[in-house]
């Protein structure tokens, strides 16, 4: 990993991505201050790595909590060096029948809450002239499809304020990553498997944590900032730009409707 930093924070800790990276970070004698509203699922993560990971129960949508949580890591832990941005939600549904409280909470979260942790975290990397700021999006952040609608606006934002944080901010010692994964292997999934499943996301077989997170290190020490881990990722970004009507064909064509 070439991560050469001490303090991280990490947020959806309690589970998935966010437990695997806090683990990792661990083993590899890092401090890790570990961020989810699951106190079970924190637990969880931190289980024989209470020396290194430091539990705070947060709602990242709530700006203060996730402010008090900060300083209080960087008070206790020291530094934070690098950041995770991996909170989110996936209920899916048709955009006219979900509920409207629904919808809302995944903006709130998936997007209102990388803001949230972005502000109170950044500010302090660039003033130290050093940090990786890690932004999950996902391919659903560029190529929209049926019964995702909420997701895909959600992770459309994080796009868009990512790239934009990035070019206000290069050359500053703070190194940028905007992750866009396909379907990954945790379980995040079954929140929309429990709800409204797309077909097609059943031709896209997940891909497994780990490899996001290599990937994320790999274009860490490229100096890139886009992130498209697993097999014709990067594929499907393009074809999505240049044939926007093929996608969409194809989309109708396999949720037939």
């Amino acid at each position: 990993m070439g991560f050469h930093g001490k303090v991280a924070l990490v947020t959806g800790a309690g589970s998935g991505m966010g437990r695997l990276a806090s683990r990792q970070l661990a083993e590899q004698g890092k401090l890790v201050a570990a961020l989810d509203v699951h106190t079970d699922g924190l637990s969880e993560t931190a289980l024989g790595h209470e020396d290194s990971i430091r539990k705070f129960r947060v709602d990242v949508t709530d700006a203060a909590a996730v402010e008090a949580a900060v300083k209080e890591a960087e008070n206790e832990l020291g530094p934070i060096d690098r950041v995770y941005n991996a909170a989110a939600i996936m209920p899916l549904g048709k955009l006219v029948e979900q509920d409207l409280a629904v919808i809302h909470r995944v903006m709130d979260i998936n997007y209102h809450g990388l803001v949230n942790v972005t502000r109170m975290t950044l500010p302090g990397m660039l003033e130290r002239g050093r940090g990786d700021m890690i932004l999950f999006a996902s391919m659903a952040g560029w190529v929209p499809t049926l019964l995702m609608g909420a997701y895909n606006a959600s992770k459309f934002a994080v796009v868009g304020f990512s790239e934009v944080l990035y070019h206000e901010n290069r050359g500053k010692g703070v190194r940028f990553a905007c992750v866009c994964p396909p379907p990954v292997a945790t379980p995040l999934l079954d929140q929309g498997r429990a709800t409204s499943w797309p077909k097609l996301l059943d031709e896209t077989p997940p891909i497994e944590p780990q490899t996001v997170l290599e990937e994320i290190e790999h274009t860490l020490e490229r100096d890139d900032f886009w992130v498209f881990p697993g097999r014709g990722t990067s594929l499907g970004w393009h074809v999505r730009r240049w044939l926007p009507n093929l996608v969409w064909w194809q989309i109708h064509r396999v949720e037939g409707w």
